[in-house]
């Protein structure tokens, strides 16, 4: 189903309900990059508790993170609550989240600027961080500062890197340089999950992906 058909569909069910709805995240980075949009993420001011009272398909095994996944007209999607998150001492996961009804709060959470883009069904969008500009200039750039954001989650390393390539885009040159010098902070993450993130990008192209493990010195046997 075409994004906005569908963007509208569900926000009609839940203003209905007296609450609100936006897309957010790749889908809208994909949408306005002209790419087919297959990962459909929403967001909400319904906690989990709330939308359970009203949708009628979905799971909720990721509701303690406030993620219902729910499907529409047979289209899956994940529809979270807005929220706030405090330190991540496991260096993936935060200690806490708060939920919050305000979008404007909400993008200080995200990774980077591009996948903090939201939207309304009549494609309205809403940034706070100028991730457009950096659509435009196809940059990937951290929300807030670099060290705090790779540190709550190193991971963001490779996702940092997956999307330069998949997107054809270029690191921010501190985020670049940071990357180089702090490629170590990947030895805090399950190994299983880097082998996961190299799986997509290998999936979408092994050469270039080789020659980005390469620059970055990331070695699967240094990291075990």
């Amino acid at each position: 189903m075409e994004l906005l058909e569908l963007l509208k569909k569900v926000t009609k069910t839940f203003n209905s309900h007296g609450f609100f709805l936006y897309a957010v995240g790749g889908t809208v980075r994909d949408f306005l990059l002209g790419k087919e949009v297959k990962d459909f993420d929403f967001v909400t001011d319904a906690t989990p508790e709330e939308m359970e009272s009203f949708l009628e398909n979905y799971n909720n095994v990721f509701k303690r993170f406030g993620v219902m996944i729910c499907k529409f007209d047979n289209t899956r999607i994940e529809i979270t609550t807005l929220r706030q998150e405090t330190s991540y001492k496991d260096s993936r996961h935060p200690d806490k989240i708060t939920f919050v009804n305000n979008i404007s709060e909400d993008y200080l959470r995200r990774d980077f600027t591009i996948n903090a883009l939201y939207m309304d069904y009549k494609g309205k969008l809403y940034d706070f961080c100028n991730g457009l500009e950096d659509l435009n200039k196809k940059t990937i750039r951290v929300i807030g500062d670099v060290d705090k954001r790779m540190k709550e989650d190193p991971l963001r390393i490779l996702r940092a890197i997956r999307f330069s390539m998949i997107l054809d885009f270029e690191l921010e040159d501190n985020l670049d340089t940071y990357i180089q010098n702090n490629i170590d902070l990947l030895k805090k993450l399950n190994v299983e999950k880097i082998k996961q993130e190299i799986t997509k990008m290998m999936n979408y192209d092994q050469d270039k992906t080789n020659v980005l493990l390469n620059k970055y010195k990331i070695n699967l046997f240094n990291i075990n």
